[in-house]
C-alpha cells in the first residue's frame, strides 16, 4: 500500500482531459486523504474552480473548450487558490508561461504520482505555513508605500491594492520583513517556497520579476525590489 502525508480534509480539482492520467491522479490522491473534484475540459474545470472552493487545482494546459492557460488566467483573477500546471508541454518557456500566470508549481508528463502527491502535499503546506506565520507576526507589515493586511492577505501600494498570487505574497511579506537586507536565491527557497521545493532558480526569478512589475506599476517612482547580481534580490524603502 502505497504512504502518504494524510490531508483528510483537502479537496483537489482536477482539470485532465486524458482519462488513463486523471485515474491515476485521482487513484493516488484519494489514497492520501484527498477529496476529489475532476473536469475534463476547461470551461468546466474554470466554473469547479470558481464555484467549489477546491484547497487546490491540478491543471493541465492542453484542453478542449478552455486551454489551461486561459483557465490559469481567469481563476487567477478571482481566486488565490494553489495551482499546479500538470502537462506533455516541457519547454521552459512553458514552464515560465504558467508561473507568469500566477501558478505555484509546475509538473511535467510523464510524471511519478508519488512525486505528484509530494509536490501537492509541499504546495499545500507552504500555503499553511505562510498563514500560520502571519498569525504570529501580527496584522500589517508596512515599508513606505507598501502595505500589507495579514487578516485579509491583501497588499496596498500608495492605497490601491495589487493584486497578487499566493507566492507572490508570500515573497512580498518576506521581502518586506527584511527590507534593507540582501537575500539569495537559496534563502528565499528556504523561507518561501520550503525546503522541499524542487523547482527552478529561474522559478525563483520568475515570481520575484512578476512581483517587481506589479509593484513598479503601481508606483513608477518606487523601485523598491531591486536585484543584486550575482548575489540575490533586496528590497529597500
Amino acid at each position: 500500500m502505497v504512504t502518504h502525508e494524510q490531508q483528510t480534509e483537502k479537496t483537489a480539482l482536477i482539470v485532465e482531459d486524458d482519462k488513463a492520467v486523471l485515474q491515476l491522479i485521482r487513484l493516488y490522491l484519494a489514497q492520501a486523504g484527498y477529496r476529489i473534484l475532476e473536469a475534463q475540459d476547461g470551461v468546466a474545470g474554470l466554473r469547479m474552480a470558481l464555484e467549489e472552493s477546491p484547497d487546490i487545482v491540478l491543471l493541465d494546459l492542453n484542453l478542449a473548450g478552455m486551454d489551461g492557460i486561459e483557465v490559469c488566467k481567469n481563476v487567477r483573477s478571482e481566486s488565490d487558490v494553489p495551482i499546479i500546471m500538470v502537462t506533455a508541454r516541457v519547454e521552459e518557456d512553458d514552464r515560465l508561461t504558467g508561473l507568469d500566470l500566477g501558478a505555484d508549481d509546475y509538473v511535467s508528463k510523464p510524471f511519478s504520482p508519488r512525486e505528484l502527491v509530494a509536490r501537492v502535499n509541499a504546495v499545500l503546506r507552504r500555503t499553511q505555513r505562510n498563514t500560520e506565520n502571519q498569525k504570529e507576526t501580527g496584522n500589517h507589515l508596512t515599508a513606505g508605500a507598501v502595505v500589507i493586511d495579514l487578516d485579509r492577505r491583501s497588499a496596498t501600494v500608495l492605497g490601491t491594492e495589487i493584486d497578487l498570487t499566493p507566492t507572490e505574497f508570500r515573497l512580498l511579506s518576506y521581502f518586506i520583513e527584511g527590507r534593507g537586507r540582501t537575500v539569495s536565491r537559496d534563502q528565499i527557497i528556504e523561507n518561501v517556497f520550503g525546503y522541499d521545493f524542487s523547482g527552478y532558480d529561474r522559478t525563483v526569478d520568475t515570481h520575484v520579476s512578476n512581483l517587481r512589475k506589479k509593484l513598479e506599476s503601481a508606483n513608477p517612482e518606487g523601485q523598491h525590489l531591486k536585484t543584486m547580481y550575482g548575489v540575490g534580490y533586496r528590497f529597500d524603502v
